[in-house]
């Protein structure tokens, strides 16, 4: 938006299998808010794995100076039509400890990231997919949005590629 970069965080993260629980890896490392607002450093901690009924699911907790907590749940689903073409719905939930102003986010459930996308294998390594996504903004994060004359809600299309190692 008018050249200004957001969402820009990067997770630097080290993975390996939990014991006694088949489809989940614990994951632990960094991340890092790199964007138009003031750059931040998390300690981050977590898992990631397939639950039952085949859902993605990944609940991350972020650790900073001063006690600052984060929490992030993120959900997905694989839907085939056919063993090529698959609908894909996520959701990404984000919580707050404590305001950070500088960043535009407030305590509590901050915001929603949510979308669904369709895409194609080519091969079992490869596809492209389109897709519809939204943004929203909750609580004193909307707040913060607002006096800033921001939108608290971003719908968008989306357009990429899932490639698997």
């Amino acid at each position: 938006m008018n050249g200004v970069t957001s969402d820009g965080d990067h997770e630097f993260l080290y993975d390996r299998p939990i014991p006694h629980l088949r489809y989940f890896d614990w994951q632990a490392g960094a991340r890092v808010d790199i964007d138009s607002g003031p750059t931040r450093a998390w300690a981050a901690i977590g898992m990631q794995g397939l639950a039952p009924y085949f859902f993605n699911f990944a609940p991350t907790l972020y650790v900073r100076d001063g006690g600052r907590v984060a929490g992030r749940i993120e959900g997905s689903y694989d839907l085939y039509f056919t063993q090529r073409l698959i609908l894909q719905p996520q959701v990404e939930l984000n919580f707050y400890s404590q305001a950070d102003r500088g960043r535009g986010i407030g305590t509590g459930f901050s915001d929603l990231d949510g979308g669904v996308r369709l895409g194609y294998q080519f091969s079992r390594k490869f596809a492209p997919y389109i897709g519809y996504a939204y943004s929203g903004a909750f609580g004193q994060t909307a707040t913060f949005s607002r006096q800033a004359g921001q939108p608290t809600s971003a719908p968008r299309l989306v357009f990429g590629v899932w490639v698997w190692h």
